[in-house]
């Protein structure tokens, strides 16, 4: 499948991707045995139930072609199909990293998802 996919990190844990020049996850990702992402319909829902009031996130985008076998469309919430990566992300296949500020309203500021 392809088009972007996006990950919700904690700039601090990106920092340190970009040290080690990839990204093996969050703890919830190694728990679960690979990284969750989502798709652009997916990601305002996923911020809200899994980062609410958490300030200092970046939204990361990949485009899901480059990922190749090691990403599969697993059915999550509500059967919803869900973008999982078995394996670490090279950073150097990132297309962006952005904020995602905290709103007045206490919700996350999403980057326009258009971006390429």
């Amino acid at each position: 499948m392809t088009g972007l996919i996006y990950k919700i990190v904690p700039r601090a844990l990106w920092r340190q991707a970009l040290e080690a020049d990839r990204f093996d996850g969050a703890a919830i990702d190694i728990q679960d045995g690979y990284i969750h992402f989502s798709t652009a319909a997916q990601v305002a829902e996923t911020a809200a139930l899994h980062f609410a009031g958490q300030d200092d996130l970046l939204l990361v985008a990949v485009d899901g072609a480059d990922l190749g076998e090691a990403l599969k469309f697993e059915p999550s919430r509500g059967g919803d199909l869900f973008p999982h990566l078995y394996g670490p992300l090279p950073v150097g296949l990132v297309q962006w990293a952005l904020p995602m500020p905290l709103g007045g309203d206490g919700r996350h500021v999403l980057p326009a998802l258009e971006r390429r």
